[in-house]
């Protein structure tokens, strides 16, 4: 499963597995987790409806971040990279990560393209690392 904008993996892991292994994964290629969303806990306290679970991790790779932010200022409003983790219900688990470059390539800025490249082959790799 994919879309234009993301990356995607199916994993025989659990929810809670799938969460350390991505985070471990990313950690290797040098991207720490800012922010966590647990969409099954938010939607059920701010609208009472039951979802699988679903969390949104914000990762940031710091030094990409700072190369980034000083080639445009602006580009923090598509800073950190989000991955998502969720429960398919049987077993697997699917983990799935915005690809930097799609997002990147939305600002026109020919000097944020190296930079995005990079982005995309550490996440790629980190999805990778996935079993």
């Amino acid at each position: 499963m994919s879309s234009t904008y993301g990356l995607s993996k199916t994993v025989e892991l659990s929810y809670a597995n799938a969460i350390d292994a991505i985070t471990a994964a990313l950690k290797t290629q040098g991207f720490g987790i800012l922010t966590t969303i647990d969409v099954k806990e938010t939607l059920h306290k701010k609208i009472g409806v039951d979802f699988r679970p679903y969390v949104i991790l914000g990762a940031c790779n710091p030094n990409l971040a700072y190369q980034a932010l000083q080639a445009e200022e602006q580009i923090g409003l598509l800073l950190p990279c989000n991955v998502i983790v969720y429960d398919n219900l049987d077993g697997t688990s699917t983990v799935s990560v915005l690809d930097p470059a799609q997002m990147m390539s939305f600002t026109g800025n020919p000097s944020l393209e190296p930079l995005a490249v990079d982005a995309r082959e550490r996440v790629q790799k980190a999805l990778a690392a996935l079993s």
